[in-house]
């Protein structure tokens, strides 16, 4: 009897494995094919790198000539984001939604419809959130204004992270690439932001 028990709840497991890996590589190709299309990520690492650039440089009228080029990038990025939720838009609802739970599981989004949110909505938010800092007149320093956009980007960067795997991977993810916590991040970006975030994903 033991041994069956053992044999039931090891084929679960294999299960539960088997389609959380099947669901989280259709996540990744689907929105991999829609982001693939931009070049949003080329356009992130070019403005992440020179940031630190022109704060790097000591030279104020080269640190000006630096933050100018950059306002070319970001004005390209918000262009090509935008066209990517417009085109993230159209995908349908089921593959859409996204749990609120912390680990991933399996089916979670259709068996607990109010713990998810809606990544095309989330994904507009992020997009209002990069055009709004790296376009209006927010009384910020270059300084703080670069740190704003970057918390933008980088909360932007977990939500993907968090629409493929989950809230947990994504969090460890950007303390990896960009030695910050989750919660840093949403300290960091736009009162807008922040307020719309919490709106759609929850506290």
């Amino acid at each position: 009897m033991i041994e069956i028990v053992l044999l039931l709840i090891m084929l679960a497991g294999y299960g539960a494995y088997t389609l959380k890996s099947k669901t989280q590589k259709r996540r990744i190709a689907l929105l991999g094919t829609h982001l693939g299309q931009y070049q949003v990520e080329k356009l992130m690492e070019t403005l992440t790198q020179g940031y630190l650039r022109a704060l790097g440089e000591k030279d104020a009228e080269r640190q000006v000539q630096v933050w100018s080029f950059l306002a070319t990038s970001e004005q390209e990025l918000c262009d090509q984001f935008d066209r990517f939720v417009a085109d993230f838009a159209k995908v349908g609802n089921e593959d859409a939604r996204v749990s609120t739970f912390a680990v991933f599981i399996p089916e979670a989004h259709r068996f607990f419809p109010d713990s998810t949110f809606d990544m095309r909505k989330l994904l507009a938010v992020h997009g209002q959130g990069l055009r709004r800092v790296a376009t209006e007149d927010l009384q910020l320093s270059p300084k703080a204004r670069a740190f704003m956009l970057s918390a933008e980007l980088f909360l932007m960067q977990h939500s993907c992270h968090w629409y493929c795997r989950s809230k947990t991977v994504a969090s460890g993810r950007v303390r990896v690439r960009h030695q910050t916590s989750y919660a840093q991040l949403l300290a960091s970006v736009s009162v807008e932001t922040r307020q719309a975030y919490a709106a759609l994903v929850g506290p």
